[in-house]
């Protein structure tokens, strides 16, 4: 005999946050989800049951009509972009999902509840870096021997000609910096795969320098991060994500390169900026494709020469 669903008067807000919290660690990215995605979803879930209990609605009793009030709000009152809140709709929607199939409510008053259009172009999102720019960019960052300079400089390169997230830069450890053959390169693990992001022998030596200037003043094990703080504070504790857009932003303000004219500038723009010196060096969209989002990418777009004074960019041949 099938089990009766429960009167929804019975099923408290905790008993829905419990179902949730046990779909999060077995559901998620098939219960392989990162800490940030996790607590992404606490985040937004969090808020929706705050907006509830701001207008009286009951989460266990919420209807579809509800969910669009919801929305209204996102959009109306807090002025969320249309990918904001595609976000919190998604997590409404698995957070009722969760319940129906533990059988907590019978229906998912999220379901078809779909969030605004985006209404400019997407292209307009792409921001990036002209060769030159980033030439300015790199020269910005001291060379006088510490180890933060010599961190900055290997982070800026990488993200910058090679393309790896932010996510990733934060993610990776010692152990992640391995040789095949002749070359070196970066294990990095993003949202759905693990590849290898090879370096130019010019990017690998910035990178080696950092490290060995890092073991010459600590010990270290393959397990440590790759990239830390250096500092008394914080010092040797793993670079967060907001600690690399931080860097990020730090010398892209230094050297005027944040803002510009219909334009703003941030870590992520690294990476656009990767992808479109590749393609402006020949690779097709394709090879750019794999290059910043699938396998491995077998030859770098760009190369770093010594120039006087700073650093010049020259496509790789």
């Amino acid at each position: 005999m099938l089990a009766s669903t429960p009167p929804s008067d019975l099923v408290t807000t905790d008993r829905l946050l419990a179902v949730f919290a046990d779909f999060l660690e077995i559901d998620v990215s098939a219960g392989d989800a990162a800490s940030d995605t996790l607590n992404t979803y606490r985040r937004q879930l969090v808020q929706y049951v705050q907006w509830c209990e701001a207008h009286q609605v009951e989460p266990a009793t919420a209807t579809k009509e509800d969910i669009k009030r919801y929305r209204r709000w996102a959009i109306e009152t807090q002025g969320f972009k249309p990918a904001t809140i595609a976000l919190k709709l998604s997590v409404v929607r698995r957070f009722y999902q969760a319940a129906v199939e533990r059988g907590l409510i019978p229906l998912n008053p999220a379901a078809g509840v779909k969030p605004p259009r985006e209404k400019r172009d997407p292209a307009e999102r792409i921001t990036y870096l002209e060769s030159i720019e980033v030439e300015t960019l790199l020269a910005a960052v001291k060379r006088d021997g510490s180890l933060k300079a010599a961190r900055d400089l290997a982070l800026l390169a990488i993200m910058t000609l090679e393309g790896p997230r932010t996510v990733e830069m934060h993610r990776a450890n010692l152990s992640d910096v391995i040789r095949q053959g002749q070359n070196l390169g970066v294990r990095v693990e993003g949202k759905r795969n693990i590849r290898v992001v090879p370096l130019t022998p010019q990017i690998a030596t910035l990178l080696m320098d950092y490290i060995e200037q890092r073991q010459a003043r600590t010990a270290t094990k393959p397990s440590d991060p790759l990239f830390v703080a250096v500092g008394n504070r914080a010092g040797g504790q793993r670079l967060s994500r907001r600690g690399i857009r931080s860097i990020v932003d730090h010398y892209l303000k230094q050297t005027g390169l944040k803002y510009g004219a219909g334009r703003t500038i941030s870590a992520h723009s690294l990476r656009h900026t990767a992808g479109t010196l590749a393609l402006r060096s020949g690779a097709t969209y394709a090879k750019c494709k794999i290059c910043l989002v699938m396998l491995i990418r077998v030859q770098p777009a760009f190369m770093l020469t010594s120039a006087i004074g700073g650093i010049t960019i020259q496509p790789y041949v």
